[in-house]
């Protein structure tokens, strides 16, 4: 045993550089004291969960423009500057966000990197945020982060952390109750695939126009199966996003006689809410507002 013992020292001393190579050794360095971590955000959804549990203890920015489409953005060389100079870069997925590699790419050696994908439930549907026990998960992750860069707050992220878990829980409990009776669980959305993974969650059926990005066309043949499907199962309203043109949902609540509603899918949003600061919890709200309208729940 003793002639193999240098061998499997070094077999045990090699399997330790590599492990420690993965390791995430860029959360192990924390900001300078007195100093606020440098949080950089791919676009809304991680922007405002990192501003609730920040708490104004980090200097958070978000890379898209209020508004923007987060699938066919291009990062500039000042966004790729941005995330090299974070503390935290936050993004979703490679999905949601396809341009994340070259970002990541530049990222800096001690910046800490959080994919919200990675605490999520596999799902087709790739926005996973909506599944409340999916963003419960991604906040723990984001808090985590903080706590590593700026230990000094951690009680600041704790408390903001379980303040922000407890809202979910009471979320998740108004959608059960408010979606529990309903005149239609057919939830016809003009607009892309975002909500497959809320629907599921409530035992809705959705119909969409697009598929799970914007990119797709929305042809002639589709809008008018659509408007088809709607008559015939006499769906009471359609669902749009917010931040789309109103033009093409117009059309179909002409030519079917139903009222349009908004849907939020927090990836992006208008100014004007961007400017507020509008929340997750917010937006949902209006999700569940706007959902219990349209189908004709009991309150």
């Amino acid at each position: 045993m003793k002639k193999h013992l240098p061998a499997v020292l070094f077999l045990l001393a090699a399997a330790l550089l590599w492990w420690l190579s993965l390791a995430p050794r860029r959360h192990q360095m924390p900001v300078p004291e007195g100093q606020k971590p440098r949080v950089v955000t791919s676009g809304y959804v991680p922007y405002t969960l990192a501003k609730q549990l920040a708490g104004g203890q980090a200097e958070v920015s978000m890379l898209l423009p209020a508004n923007a489409e987060p699938h066919s953005f291009e990062p500039t060389p000042g966004a790729l500057v941005t995330v090299k100079n974070a503390d935290i870069f936050i993004y979703v997925s490679d999905r949601i966000e396809p341009w994340a590699k070259d970002i990541l790419a530049s990222a800096g050696e001690h910046t800490a990197v959080v994919q919200a994908a990675q605490y999520a439930d596999e799902s087709d549907d790739p926005h996973i945020w909506m599944d409340f026990k999916n963003v419960r998960q991604i906040a723990r992750a984001v808090a985590y982060a903080l706590i590593q860069k700026d230990p000094d707050h951690r009680a600041v992220y704790q408390a903001n952390l379980k303040a922000f878990e407890t809202e979910i829980t009471e979320l998740d409990e108004a959608y059960q109750t408010g979606l529990a009776s309903c005149q239609s669980r057919q939830v016809v959305h003009v607009g892309h695939l975002a909500f497959g993974n809320l629907t599921k969650n409530y035992d809705l059926s959705l119909s969409a126009l697009a598929g799970s990005s914007h990119d797709g066309e929305n042809s002639v043949r589709r809008v008018t199966e659509l408007i088809q499907f709607i008559k015939e199962n006499q769906i009471p309203a359609i669902f749009t996003e917010e931040t789309l043109s109103p033009r093409l949902s117009a059309v179909v609540s002409e030519e079917t006689g139903v009222p349009v509603l908004p849907l939020y899918t927090v990836e992006h949003v208008s100014k004007a809410d961007f400017d507020r600061g509008v929340t997750y919890g917010e937006l949902m709200r209006r999700n569940l507002e706007s959902l219990q309208r349209g189908l004709g729940c009991q309150p």
